[in-house]
């Protein structure tokens, strides 16, 4: 893997051998003889390392170091010099150095600390992407449409084509954008996102492209713009249908040169970037109505992709309700409870409005109200609109209905009317016959209903049981 080396030294032999060294290893070399320009250098394009020696004229090299942390400078620095001693090395790691080299260098420890700097900031990046990635970031399918969205992003993967992805608030867009960037040449790169809907209009500019310290009132230090995180890597751009138009025209000269100019600097950073974008809008009426560029609609709309909505892959429910389940229990640290199928069932029935993102937030609604298995009562409690849903205030679990386990709710005209207000009756006096028979004890209760200790507990969250004001037992 090649790499963009910036070499810093005053002694203008030592420049010209390691740029040399370096360009015939397939590396790209700049060079530059004092800090202060180094400083400059580094802040207006990004390097993947940078080599200073230590002891120059005006600015040394450690100066140079705490100059590069204190700007957000990222890149590794390696420090050089012909008179180290163990202090000096000592000093340059304690302000972040990756390496200390004593002169003369030979070309071949360079060319293998140069291999060890690009594996530590790929691991990093990679650790990072995980972290992110885990348990939250995987379409989840068994439908056909679906099969033939994923074909379409596995091919269109392999290229550097611009991708507009069309789909409800939901659908799993950001999703279909990260498979894209995973499943490319630049997987190993960032993966940045930018909404552009949900940024200010007076702030996007420097969200996108940047600024510099001082270049507006409250710009107390330089900032890298969405481009610049993004190098090497993706940029998707999410509801780019709602971004302000003055940007559109900004947007389309980043795309057109692969330059972003930061605010307040005065020259522009060459990015490597691959943008991604998507929306909920029509882009074509748009452009017809002037809200959009048609321009830019030609630039980003080049091999469109659109998601189905959640009521046209009800055949996915299933699993991705198992998905999301094992999600909420693992992140919670709760035991994995079941849902019936007749739970399933009531899930399929409903239209999902909000797509994905509300399946997600309902199946863990529905994984607190739920005690031991997830039935169709449950599910009437949780779904908006239901009538259970609207008579009680799913907000505080102590007002919530719970679930019914010793009825038949086969039929559906079961889960409302007097007949399940008898049942929750009916289990709320059985709870408080236990626990006032076992004199209060939970333990001894919770086994003579057949029923956990913790599941007790909630049960009487749910039915409204305070456990600590006990009615009399009449």
């Amino acid at each position: 893997m090649s790499a963009k080396i910036l070499i810093v030294d005053d002694e203008a032999n030592t420049l010209a051998s390691l740029a040399r060294a370096f360009r015939l290893a397939g590396h790209e070399a700049v060079v530059c003889d004092n800090a202060t320009r180094a400083l400059e250098l580094a802040q207006g394009e990004p390097f993947d390392i940078i080599f200073s020696d230590v002891v120059m004229p005006r600015k040394d090299g450690l100066a140079l170091l705490e100059d590069l942390k204190a700007a957000g400078v990222t890149a590794p620095v390696v420090m050089m010099s012909g008179q180290a001693h163990i202090e000096m090395a000592v000093k340059a790691t304690r302000l972040g150095a990756l390496d200390f080299l004593e002169k003369p260098l030979s070309t071949e420890k360079l060319l293998v600390t140069v291999e060890n700097a690009l594996k530590l900031t790929r691991l990093e990046s990679e650790n990072r992407e995980l972290r992110t990635r885990v348990g939250k970031h995987t379409l989840v399918f068994v439908c056909e449409a679906m099969r033939r969205v994923m074909a379409q992003l596995e091919r269109v993967a392999a290229s550097e084509t611009r991708v507009c992805i069309y789909g409800e608030t939901g659908t799993g867009k950001e999703l279909a954008a990260r498979t894209i960037h995973e499943k490319s040449h630049r997987a190993a790169g960032p993966f940045v996102t930018l909404n552009c809907a949900a940024v200010p209009a007076e702030l996007i500019e420097s969200e996108l492209f940047g600024h510099e310290k001082g270049s507006f009132t409250g710009a107390a230090q330089r900032h890298a713009g969405k481009f610049e995180q993004a190098h090497r890597g993706t940029l998707f751009l999410d509801e780019i249908g709602d971004m302000p138009s003055a940007m559109q025209a900004k947007l389309l000269r980043v795309l057109e040169e692969g330059e972003v100019e930061r605010i307040g600097a005065d020259k522009p950073t060459t990015v490597d970037v691959r943008v991604v974008v998507a929306t909920h809008r029509n882009l074509e009426q748009l452009v017809e109505s002037g809200g959009f560029r048609r321009d830019l609609y030609h630039r980003v709309v080049v091999f469109p992709v659109t998601l189905p909505p959640l009521r046209e892959r009800r055949e996915d429910l299933p699993v991705l309700v198992e998905h999301f389940a094992r999600q909420v229990c693992a992140q919670n640290g709760w035991k994995a409870i079941p849902f019936s199928a007749p739970a399933i069932d009531t899930l399929k029935e409903y239209a999902w409005p909000g797509n994905i993102r509300e399946l997600r937030n309902v199946v863990e609604r529905l994984l607190l109200l739920a005690a031991d298995e997830v039935d169709r009562l449950t599910v009437e409690m949780a779904l908006p609109n239901s009538p259970r849903a609207q008579n009680r205030d799913l907000g505080h679990l102590t007002t919530s209905a719970p679930r019914s386990e010793n009825t038949d709710l086969g039929h559906p005209n079961l889960v409302n009317g007097p007949l399940a207000q008898r049942v929750l009756e009916f289990e709320k006096a059985q709870v408080l016959a236990e626990l006032q028979g076992h004199g209060r004890n939970v333990t001894q209760a919770a086994k003579a209903l057949g029923l956990e200790r913790s599941h007790l507990y909630k049960k009487c969250q749910q039915l409204g049981i305070d456990l600590q004001h006990l009615p009399e037992r009449e």
